[in-house]
């Protein structure tokens, strides 16, 4: 095993157990935060929006995944090696994009609502 392997093997435990204490934690300083309120965290919250932020966020991964293939397939391999990392990082951006459309769009609806 050479030692990005053994890297790796040390470090994957490890950060999904600090990402599940990580949500674990914020669900429970959220829930206080709610009790403090007066508020009952027993209680589903409702979230508006849900099926358009999910929309945008699939639509943007699908645009960059394709937009990815795209440029692999336009691209010639450089020395060899895959042009993988392209794929992620598309993803991630289109994804991010689609999520910050997601937010400008509530932001606009709530600021319609609102009376003035």
């Amino acid at each position: 095993m050479n030692s990005n392997e053994m890297l790796t093997a040390v470090l994957v435990p490890l950060a999904a157990m600090a990402l599940a204490f990580g949500i674990i934690y914020l669900l429970r300083k959220e829930n206080l935060a709610m009790i403090e309120k007066g508020m009952n965290p027993k209680i589903d919250r409702p979230a508006p929006y849900t099926n358009l932020k999910y929309g945008l966020l699939l639509t943007g991964g699908g645009f960059g995944l394709l937009l990815a293939y795209l440029i692999d397939v336009a691209v010639p391999v450089i020395n060899g090696e895959d042009n993988a990392s392209i794929y992620f990082a598309l993803i991630a951006i289109f994804g991010g994009i689609g999520l910050i459309a997601s937010y400008r769009i509530e932001k606009k609806e709530l600021l319609d609502k609102r009376p003035e």
